[in-house]
């Protein structure tokens, strides 16, 4: 048995060894390992790079890896195999730029859009980058300055670092690439001018630097020296002077974008030399003079946006000639003249909105019949003839907005035809003559507005087939006839209006089931029978105007179960009977049923004076109101002592009850303040002013009676001082557990550390602060008037006219420019709210509250860093809550919405939105009604120009894009010319205005 082991262990070695010899050795090649360590430095928290194996020869399978082609395949080959590209967009990956990736010799390709990259991008980590020619950083999280290196790569044709953080200026060396053909800069906080040096880089094809808080500059004239440029994108970038007419020189420019900035003078005539142009947006500036001509010159220009400038004259004879014209947008300016006849000669004109300006005469007749027309916008101008009958020829046209003009004769039978129409806008004109039956019964219109015309006929039987109409708005025109019962066929229909017309016979009992109905307005007519009962599916009613009318009988109890109701007019009818007590359950903004035969007692909520102007001329109502029913002197009597005797009672018990709670206020301030005076000198004061008291008197003042506010990060206290000053306290809240011990620490560290180094008049003061323990107070200047949210929307609101509302909106943003672009770093403030802006005695507004505020250049730690959303319900950016991206455009929204309180004087989230928010029901709201539904009632309509200029700024900060949103500083300027010297506008009729703004943002550029 020994021996069998002695031999047995010499034929093992050599089995072993002839296992080693024969079997290949798999392992990873360097340029894998490269990959590894690159994997290493990144999170992945959704496992997008689990298949990266270090047990793989190559890296050539992995997620995102490609390598350059071997001609053999043996195994030493694929080893030996080269990455060429890393393809890595959107797979959630945080973390810093991994260096290591620029030490894959051959990597030409590199793309981690859409990410989590964070922290800054040091010029190190590219500089051995040598071969890459391609380069996609965007949508990440990166801060900082631009890397100079990049530009020291000898093979980059295309560099895009789009919508990160990163600040300062573009580095000189930005004029020095080598080769580049595409370069994005696009929504970041590039600050300086925009540099001439760009116009040296002789290869460019494709120029973004869109939405970016430039200092004012010109547009470089030395652009028009790339001569391959085919992209120009300089929108939101803070332009200023006229555009260079050198410009025209571009022969291959397809695209030109400069909106959205400060710029002046005419619209240069070279921009007709541009002969490859495709697109032309010169929208949202200040840009006067008339539209040069030669436009049609431009072969292969398909879109042309000058809205929103002060262009003036008449539209140039040729404007409609271009060959390829699809879209042309020159609403909000003041031109002048008719339309031209081209117009109807383009066979390709598929959008045109020209309102907003002075335009006159009348439109060819012949409009419509030879080009695939599908939205029309001449609303606001004098324009005034017949509709063209060919509107819809090619029966393809969507839109068709006509309001506030001086057409005249009847609705063509065309449009009765045109099935593709969604929205048709027709009010304030002088139409006349029946509606045509089909128009009534098209499947595709949501809105159909007819109101103040002299239209007559009736509504058509033919209605019932209109499955999506939402919005009938027919009122102030001469129908006549019954309301046929196929309306309540409209399951959509949340407005029907058709006050001001000739219409008789009962209400149809099918209009109690429209479930969606939000506003019914049938007042002035002569409609007649008893109101409707089984009316249980106006969950969603919240205006019923049946005044001046015939209807008789009683008022329907179910009207007091219907839950959002708050505006019920029924007056100057033949209704009789009592008031039923139901009616009490309904909040009621306005309630009217004067000028009826209504008899009976009064409900108890309805006998008080508020109510009194509800029930006047109805003999047969009694009540407690004095003058609405004889009372006899005995009965008045015994009524009068009985009710002396409940108020001595009364009175009684409450000098009982005072007397008790005095005592025992002061055995608490007594037990308190004996408390207290044992750690008062424990306290710790840190000063930022010079002041003129001590901590102990201010915590003297730490009462419950003292309160003044409460918030997500404490409790505020008035203390008034020994020199008879006040200031406000906040003490904040304790951590409620040793987990919370670092984040209580690190909110009032950071209010401290923003307030305690910033000097603004609108931003509030912070005096000094007081620690002690876990105790920690904060000292302010005090503000009489409270926060803004507390005075708007409470009983108060009445204070705040127009003017002052207006100057809180420009401090506030005032205070809020100075924090993203004068301090170094910037702050963003991350909770902005009407709660936390506060109104001194004058009602000037300072921005408070920076328990959440943060420096832009220390945000940057990955996704884990922002785990908590700061901010509040109604108020968070939409992109915030995904992304957890923290930029001063998450302000800005914010501020938008604080902007849309003041105008409409609603709450950032109202049960009467429903599942929207301030800024989906101020969309929706003027889309189906217009902007006189959104505005404030209690605002003087004698400011409506500049309300509505207030409304569109608050629109543009909160769009859903962060790049539409302006720069604060951009918002205080466009705040400030509202109450600059307003240019001319066309002149409005019967008070009403054009409600263009926001209510086609999908097609056009920005929000107006």
């Amino acid at each position: 048995m020994e021996g069998g082991n002695l031999i047995s262990v010499p034929l093992l070695w050599l089995f072993l060894l002839t296992s080693v010899i024969i079997s290949p050795c798999v392992c990873l090649n360097q340029e894998g390992l490269y990959l590894l360590e690159a994997k290493r430095g990144l999170d992945d928290p959704g496992g997008a790079l689990a298949d990266w194996n270090p047990r793989d020869a190559t890296p050539c399978n992995w997620t995102g890896v490609s390598c350059s082609p071997s001609s053999s395949s043996s195994a030493a080959a694929a080893v030996a195999a080269a990455v060429t590209s890393l393809d890595l967009p959107n797979l959630g990956l945080s973390g810093p730029f991994p260096p290591a990736l620029c030490r894959l010799p051959s990597l030409s390709s590199l793309s981690l859009s859409f990410n989590y990259i964070n922290s800054s991008l040091p010029s190190s980590s590219l500089l051995p980058c040598a071969s890459l020619a391609h380069l996609d950083l965007s949508q990440n999280l990166l801060v900082g300055p631009l890397p100079d290196a990049v530009a020291l790569l000898p093979s980059l044709l295309h560099l895009d670092l789009a919508f990160n953080n990163f600040s300062g200026p573009i580095p000189p060396s930005f004029g020095r690439f080598p080769k580049i053909q595409v370069l994005s800069l696009v929504s970041n906080l590039l600050s300086g001018p925009v540099p001439d040096f760009l116009g040296n880089l002789s290869t460019l094809r494709q120029l973004n630097l869109s939405y970016n808080p430039f200092a004012p500059s010109p547009v470089p004239s030395s652009l028009a020296d790339l001569s391959r440029l085919e992209i120009l994108w300089l929108a939101g970038c803070n332009l200023v002077g006229p555009i260079p007419p050198a410009l025209g020189r571009l022969s291959n420019l397809t695209d030109l974008d400069l909106s959205t900035n400060s710029l002046t003078g005419p619209v240069p005539a070279a921009l007709a030399h541009l002969s490859s142009a495709v697109q032309i947006e010169l929208y949202n500036n200040s840009l006067s003079g008339p539209i040069p001509p030669g436009l049609s010159r431009l072969q292969g220009l398909r879109h042309a946006d000058m809205s929103m400038n002060r262009l003036e004259g008449p539209l140039p004879d040729d404007l409609f000639d271009a060959p390829l014209l699809e879209s042309l947008h020159l609403y909000d300016n003041l031109l002048t003249g008719p339309i031209p006849a081209g117009v109807a000669r383009s066979k390709t004109l598929v959008e045109l909105r020209l309102f907003g300006n002075r335009l006159n005469g009348s439109l060819p007749l012949d409009l419509g019949a030879n080009a695939p027309l599908m939205f029309l916008d001449l609303s606001s101008n004098a324009l005034s003839g017949p509709i063209p009958p060919g509107l819809c020829d090619r029966g393809v046209l969507q839109e068709l907005l006509l309001l506030n003009n001086a057409f005249s004769g009847a609705i063509p039978d065309g449009l009765a035809r045109c099935r593709t129409l969604t929205r048709v806008r027709l009010p304030y004109n002088r139409l006349s003559g029946d509606v045509p039956d089909g128009l009534w019964g098209l499947p595709h219109v949501s809105l159909l507005e007819l109101t103040g015309n002299s239209l007559s006929g009736g509504i058509s039987p033919v209605i019932s087939a209109a499955a999506n109409l939402s919005n009938l708005l027919i009122a102030s025109n001469g129908f006549s006839g019954v309301l046929p019962s196929e309306l309540g066929m409209l399951s959509k229909l949340y407005e029907f209006s058709a006050a001001n017309n000739r219409l008789t016979g009962p209400l149809p009992a099918s209009l109690g089931g429209l479930s969606e109905l939000g506003r019914l307005d049938l007042h002035n007519n002569s409609l007649s029978g008893q109101l409707l009962r089984g009316i249980q599916s106006w969950n969603k009613l919240s205006e019923l105007n049946l005044a001046d009318n015939e209807f008789a009988g009683g008022i329907p109890p179910e009207l007091g179960d219907l839950p959002v109701l708050n505006y019920l007019d029924l007056s100057n009818n033949l209704l009789s009977g009592a008031i039923p007590s139901q009616l009490q359950n309904l909040k009621l903004n306005q309630f009217n049923v004067s000028n009826n035969r209504l008899s009976g007692a009064l409900p108890p909520l309805f006998a008080n004076d508020a109510y009194r102007g509800s029930f006047l001329g109805n003999p047969g109502l009694c009540g407690d109101l004095a003058g609405l029913c004889p009372v006899s002197a005995s009965g008045g009597d015994r009524r009068r002592g009985f009710l002396w005797l409940l108020r001595s009672i009364f009175i009684f018990a409450a000098l009982v009850l005072a007397v008790g709670l005095a005592w025992f206020y002061c055995r608490y301030r007594r037990f308190k303040n004996a408390k207290r005076g044992l750690d008062k000198s424990k306290w710790t004061l840190t000063s930022f002013h010079k002041l003129g008291f001590s901590e102990y008197e201010i915590l003297d003042c730490l009462d419950e009676d003292n309160v003044i506010g409460s918030g997500a990060s404490g409790k505020v206290y008035k203390a008034v001082l020994s020199s008879g000053n006040a200031v406000a306290v906040k003490k904040l809240w304790g951590p409620s557990s040793k987990n919370a011990d670092q984040l209580f620490d690190d909110g009032f560290e950071a209010e401290v550390a923003t307030l305690g180094k910033i000097r603004h008049k609108n931003i509030v003061r912070l005096w000094c602060c007081c620690t002690h323990k876990d105790c920690k107070l904060l000292v302010y200047e005090y503000m009489p008037n409270g926060s803004l949210g507390d005075v708007l929307h409470s009983s108060k609101g009445g204070l705040l006219d127009w003017p002052t509302r207006y100057k809180i909106g420009l401090d506030a943003a005032e205070g809020l420019s100075y924090l993203h672009h004068d301090c170094i770093p910037p702050i963003v403030h991350r909770d902005v709210k009407s709660n936390n802006i506060l109104l001194d005695a004058e009602f000037g507004a300072r921005v408070a509250d920076f328990g959440v505020a943060k420096a832009v250049e220390t945000i940057g730690k990955g996704p884990e860093s922002m785990s908590v959303i700061a901010g509040s319900c109604g108020y968070i950016a939409p992109e915030y809550a995904y992304t957890l991206r923290v930029n001063e455009k998450s302000d800005i929204y914010s501020f938008g919405v604080v902007i849309l309180e003041l105008v409409t004087g609603r709450l950032p989230v109202d049960p009467e939105f429903g599942e929207k928010d301030l800024v989906k029901w101020v969309l929706s709201t003027i889309e189906q009604k217009g902007t006189d539904h959104v505005i404030d009632p209690k605002l003087e309509m004698c400011f409506r120009g500049e309300i509505l200029r207030v409304l569109n700024i608050g629109l543009l900060c909160t769009s859903s894009l962060p790049i539409n949103r302006p720069s604060m500083r951009r918002v205080v300027k466009m705040l400030q010319e509202v109450r600059a010297k307003s240019k001319p506008k066309p002149e409005k009729k019967d008070g009403k205005l054009s409600p263009y703004y926001c209510e086609d943002t999908s097609d056009q550029g920005s929000v107006v």
